[in-house]
């Protein structure tokens, strides 16, 4: 690998991206232009108002995401590597002008389902330090004051399943899978392909520290808007000083890969559970609080009958709904229920506009939906005698 002149971007963007290449199999082209510029990135930090987050999960072992994170260690700029660290080692490694790049390997280890919530101080740390200026402040009582402790710093974690979606929210996510037989790759040995690695960084170092104040000053034309934009933009930043095909490539892996965000059904348990309430309601004007939670807890396809260890509650199901706007109320049903807690249809009308997918087509209904009231004969067959109406369509996994 020769090097290549300081002043040609898109060579040595090209360089890097032949490196990922050969050392590991990504999903997609769109993929690997975003890691190459993501690690591009890191080699101008001082000049982000935004550090992206680089998320590289799998489904199971063996699909390269370790080795993901070997190539991206060895090529970022100051990178900082651990597998289990505690926040305050975490927050004491920062600094503050020009922080390293934090990778943190078997991270589901430390965000997954069995974690609980002993690592949220981890959490928030990665969630603050997405954007400059957002420090942790602490008391420091061996000396008595308080401190400013910098959280700015681009992130990369790599692990199983998805990380939490409000670290997915601000991130570059990796979604790996493991090679089929015709897929090779060469063996990466640290010890002989490590130089060669770090002298293709130090090309990336040289070529983007000469040019920090034209990216601090650069306002380039985004594909996307709000927080996705945010991750995005030292991405494209870094793409349009490269020149070449490389600004088309990197908003093309932009929309890519934030579709594919947008459409992953796990990316919040608050709207999957929106979705899932929707189809529990029907045709329903209002429902039971327990008839409601037996109905999401009835569908192998969900996570509710298992939601928090012993299973969605209540109060779970309140606390998750209450952050749209939505609360139980007294409402008078017919036998056997009577006056119960339980939840009106109207409350969930305007979330669902706003946070679903649109539900399958239906026939159009011939009669007005009625509020639930005593009949004659069987009570409430609405609720207790007919199964539950079909599920509506989720996104890809």
């Amino acid at each position: 690998m020769s090097d290549q002149p300081e002043h040609n971007g898109a060579a040595i963007l090209d360089r890097l991206h032949a490196i990922l290449t050969r050392y590991v199999v990504l999903p997609s082209p769109e993929a690997t232009d975003a890691v190459a510029l993501w690690v591009a990135a890191t080699h101008a930090q001082p000049a982000w108002a935004h550090a992206p987050r680089l998320v590289i999960r799998a489904p199971e072992k063996r699909c390269g995401k370790s080795r993901l994170l070997d190539v991206v260690e060895a090529t970022s700029r100051h990178p900082l590597i651990t597998v289990n660290a505690s926040t305050a080692a975490v927050y004491r490694s920062i600094g503050s002008d020009d922080p390293p790049t934090i990778l943190l390997d078997e991270a589901d280890t430390v965000f997954g389902p069995k974690a609980g919530e002993a690592n949220e101080d981890l959490r928030g740390l990665l969630n603050a330090g997405h954007q400059r200026n957002r420090p942790t402040i602490r008391w420091n009582s061996a000396q008595n004051r308080v401190e400013t402790i910098p959280t700015f710093a681009m992130a990369a974690l790599a692990g199983i399943g998805a990380m939490p979606d409000t670290i997915e929210d601000r991130a570059v996510v990796i979604r790996m899978r493991r090679r089929t037989a015709d897929e090779t790759v060469a063996p990466f040995r640290q010890r002989r392909d490590g130089p060669a690695l770090r002298h293709a960084a130090d090309a990336l170092s040289r070529w983007l520290r000469a040019n920090l104040a034209r990216l601090e000053h650069a306002e380039p034309v985004m594909p996307l808007e709000d927080r996705a934009a945010d991750t995005w933009e030292p991405l494209i930043a870094v793409a349009d000083l490269a020149g070449d095909d490389w600004p088309d490539r990197g908003r093309h892996a932009a929309e890519t890969l934030t579709a594919e965000r947008d459409g992953d059904s796990a990316s919040s348990d608050r709207i999957q559970l929106l979705i899932d309430c929707r189809a529990a309601f029907g045709d329903l004007d209002a429902i039971p609080t327990s008839v409601l939670i037996e109905r999401l807890k009835a569908d192998p396809e969900t996570p509710w009958a298992e939601y928090g260890g012993a299973g969605l509650t209540s109060m779970r199901l309140g606390t998750l709904l209450r952050e749209y706007g939505i609360t139980s109320q007294n409402i008078r049903f017919g036998p056997p229920h009577g006056q119960v807690k339980g939840y009106r249809r109207d409350d969930f009308t305007d979330p669902w506009r706003r946070y679903c997918p649109p539900p399958p087509t239906t026939p159009e209904r011939t009669a007005p939906v009625r509020h639930l009231r005593p009949v004659p004969g069987p009570p409430l067959p609405g609720l207790d005698e007919m199964p539950p109406p079909p599920r509506d369509a989720r996104g890809t996994a």
